[in-house]
């Protein structure tokens, strides 16, 4: 979003393969759904309808995941024991949804199972002392962690020192050298990982293990049909995480996705009915945008004021009452969060402006003193709509501090944090989002060699995200509810699976724009082509209205969105960018 902020990209119109384009419309798709798969790398005409299709037959085995046998085996005896099993997750959406899921998988199984997960500010982020003596006060056997754990080498060696067995579950990329001394680590990036899905999402990898556990239950790919309707279920969890940790909406994650927000619609979860309740989402067709804004703020919110706990009660309530009750909190908490985001926003972005210059700092690395830890992530995910720029900030606390880093388009910058291992206490995550942990003092030292590496990266080449895509040129009285209709079968969209960016020719204003929002910064505008008329929304676009002139042609770029108001939905356009005609 926002793309219009940004000062004077480039478009790049694509322009995929003739031939490959007519291969697809021989399958009977579309020209303009043909473009599009194409120019998403879709030319195999098999392939192409496998990701349209995103069927379910799609999902692979769960015993493909390295590790999966042994992490199965192992719970299956803890359940015939009836020993405790530890279920330890991480604060965000990511680990919260993972650990309701298991944990309602647990309970159906009338397993001895109990959860935790670290406080944000007290705990910081995965295993820790913290994970021993919750073990240890839990008299558990077992732990399984949720989104984290592959490079906790300490605590799995002291759990193992204490009689108690580790299985990992997580996403995150494995560090060099040796892996921690589990029982079991079940990730599908782990080296010489053979799954053909590498990009899960933790919640997608705890599904996984859910769904391995009960083939081995049952001794078969088929499993009860009280587990199967679980399993349906559980993909509401799996969509909320898949979409909210911005993994690519490909292969699996578009089934995870697309099935997961289907279900989502209509779920029975009382926790999931109350959320939608209070975001205004109940009774409609559900986005991936939807859950990105509205779903995981909330849900994360309380992990990242401190503590996840009211988090995972909503997702693991039984009844309607207290389920409203958790959501109401949730949604306290987020209205303090937004708070709290704008304070550190305003000085974030005056300090980037201190970095102005992209050769010099191509990753903004900003750092402040009382800067929230908890929100640091949503001000670098702003950062980097704002000023194009991946974007790392710290939030400090005297002589220490934890950041969290973000990045555009396909820039690594898990990559680009590695160039400044030595002034890091230590780091992790992957090639679109990373957390950090420094030492203040380093702070100056780590932004040099962080910026260093990346100006290595691009060796040269144009930043990461100067180059505005267009997917292809669409006449704008093309662009109607049908043909919305036609495009609704690529979604759900996100990473990998962005949506549609159009190039329309000579689009006029069909009334004056007007400057919108609690600061008007925003322009909705009525562009029009002929009779054909369309409102439109330039996110941060306010400070160009004066390029937009009643009776110029312009040349728009968009794309076409549902709005839903009131009841009723409408087809609308986010403007991305514009250019006015030259004036004769």
């Amino acid at each position: 979003m926002a793309l219009a902020t940004r000062l004077a990209p480039n478009w790049r119109l694509k322009t995929p393969p003739a031939e490959a384009v007519r291969a697809l419309e021989g399958r009977g798709f579309s020209r303009l759904i043909a473009t599009l798969l194409v120019a998403r790398g879709h030319t195999d005409p098999a392939r192409a309808e496998a990701h349209l299709r995103a069927s379910p037959m799609g999902l692979h085995d769960p015993l493909l995941l390295p590790g999966m046998a042994a992490a199965t085996e192992r719970i299956a005896l803890a359940l015939e024991r009836r020993e405790t099993i530890l279920v330890h997750g991480d604060y965000d959406v990511d680990g919260v949804t993972g650990t309701a899921l298991l944990m309602r998988l647990f309970r159906l199984l009338d397993a001895r199972a109990v959860w935790h997960i670290p406080n944000r500010l007290v705990h910081g982020y995965s295993f820790g002392a913290h994970s021993l003596e919750r073990a240890a006060a839990e008299n558990a056997k077992v732990v399984i962690s949720v989104d984290n754990g592959t490079s906790a080498h300490a605590v799995i060696a002291a759990l193992k020192e204490r009689g108690v067995d580790t299985i990992v579950t997580d996403h995150h990329e494995a560090p060099e050298g040796p892996l921690p001394d589990a029982t079991a680590i079940v990730n599908p990036k782990l080296p010489g990982s053979l799954y053909p899905m590498r990009e899960l999402c933790g919640g997608a990898v705890a599904f996984k293990l859910a769904w391995g556990l009960c083939q081995h239950l049952f001794g078969t790919r088929k499993v009860s049909a009280e587990l199967k309707l679980f399993l349906e279920e559980a993909t509401t969890y799996v969509a909320i995480a898949t979409v909210c940790d911005v993994v690519p909406l490909v292969d699996e994650n578009r089934v995870f996705a697309r099935f997961g927000l289907k279900a989502l619609e209509s779920t029975k979860n009382p926790g999931l009915a109350a959320l939608l309740e209070i975001a205004g989402l109940s009774g409609r067709t559900l986005t991936a945008e939807d859950v990105g804004f509205q779903i995981g703020p909330r849900l994360n919110a309380s992990g990242r004021l401190g503590s996840a706990e009211r988090a995972v009660e909503l997702l693991l309530a039984t009844d309607a009452v207290s389920a409203k009750r958790y959501a109401l909190e949730l949604d306290g908490l987020n209205q303090q969060r937004k708070e709290i985001e704008g304070r550190v926003l305003l000085e974030a972005r005056a300090a980037a402006r201190e970095l102005a210059d992209p050769d010099e700092h191509p990753v903004l690395v900003l750092a402040g003193q009382g800067w929230h830890q908890g929100v640091v992530g949503i001000v670098a995910a702003r950062l980097t709509e704002e000023f194009a720029r991946p974007a790392v900030v710290i939030g400090l606390d005297g002589a220490s501090g934890r950041g969290s880093a973000r990045t555009v388009g396909n820039f690594n910058v898990l990559d680009a944090i590695a160039g400044a291992a030595a002034h890091l206490e230590r780091f992790g995550g992957h090639e679109q989002a990373a957390g950090l942990e420094i030492r203040a003092e380093n702070v100056g030292a780590a932004r040099a060699a962080i910026c260093a590496r990346a100006r290595e990266m691009l060796a040269g080449a144009a930043h990461p995200d100067s180059v505005l895509e267009i997917d292809c040129e669409l006449a704008f009285e093309h662009m109607t509810s049908w043909q919305m209709k036609e495009l609704d079968r690529l979604a759900p969209f996100g990473a990998h699976n962005e949506a549609p960016v159009f190039l329309a020719r000579e689009v006029y204003l069909a009334e004056p724009a007007r400057a919108i929002g609690s600061e008007k910064t925003h322009l909705l505008l009525q562009l029009r082509k002929g009779n054909h008329v369309l409102k439109a929304l330039a996110f941060g676009a306010a400070s160009r209205m004066d390029e937009l002139v009643l009776g110029a042609p312009l040349d728009a770029v968009f794309t076409p969105k549902w709005n839903t108001f009131r009841g009723k939905t409408a087809l609308e356009v986010e403007l991305l960018d514009f250019r006015p005609h030259a004036r004769a």
